[in-house]
């Protein structure tokens, strides 16, 4: 199964089913189930209290996000161009530490 690389709070957000959508600049032709991958790099501090408050996230702060690991999966069950459509996500009660070096966009963690 690969894996999706996405920023935190973005990644948060799709586990908590709020983020429906991912922004991508190319369509992909992947389908089906994927994990998601909490990357490390980060937004200027001020444009990750924006997303949070966005996206409704109240009880964690960014800086307590997880980073650098496999934090669920999410199903990618359509595309529309540059927008791609997810649903029935699904949180990892243990978070999982790629054996593999995560890629900018999708990678094979294992």
């Amino acid at each position: 199964m690969r894996a999706l690389s996405i920023r935190q709070p973005h990644a948060e957000a799709i586990l908590r089913g709020v983020k429906k959508v991912e922004y991508r600049s190319a369509p992909t032709k992947i389908r089906g189930q994927i994990y998601i991958y909490a990357s490390l790099g980060r937004y200027p501090a001020e444009d990750e209290k924006e997303l949070m408050g966005e996206y409704g996230i109240t009880d964690v702060t960014c800086d307590d996000l997880p980073r650098g690991v496999l934090v669920g999966t999410v199903d990618l069950h359509d595309c529309d161009g540059e927008e791609w459509y997810l649903r029935n996500p699904a949180r990892f009660d243990k978070l999982l530490k790629p054996k593999k070096k995560a890629q900018p966009v999708w990678f094979n963690p294992f």
